[in-house]
This record gives structure tokens, sequence and C-alpha cells, in this order.
């Protein structure tokens, strides 16, 4: 419940680690095509900056 509170809901359920480490490249793009606002796509780009840092799904999230 304390998720709810905090927020819509909406970022706790799609974060950036399951928008970009989905199991094939079409739902990582789908993730991507669905992000509501620039705070979520600079979370994004953080995110994979730290952890994969695909230039493929870099490119796309510019």
């Amino acid at each position: 419940m304390e998720k709810s509170a905090d927020n819509d809901g909406g970022e706790d359920e799609f974060p950036p680690e399951k928008r970009l480490e989905a199991p094939n490249y079409r739902l990582i793009k789908v993730g991507i095509a669905t992000i509501p606002d620039m705070e979520t796509l600079r979370e994004c780009v953080a995110y994979e900056n730290a952890h994969q840092n695909s230039t493929q799904i870099l490119r796309r999230l510019n």
C-alpha cells in the first residue's frame, strides 16, 4: 500500500529495470515508446548508463 501512497502507481509498476531488461528487444522498444514523461526518460537513461550501457538502447532513448 505504501507504493500507491507515494505515487499514482505508474512509476512503481514499470520502473526502468522493467522497461530496459525485457527478454527481447521488441519488448524493450515498447517499454521505451511508452515512457510517459521526461523524469521517467531521465531515469531510464541513467539506469541504462549504470547497468547495460547498450548503445542501441541509448540511441532509442535519445
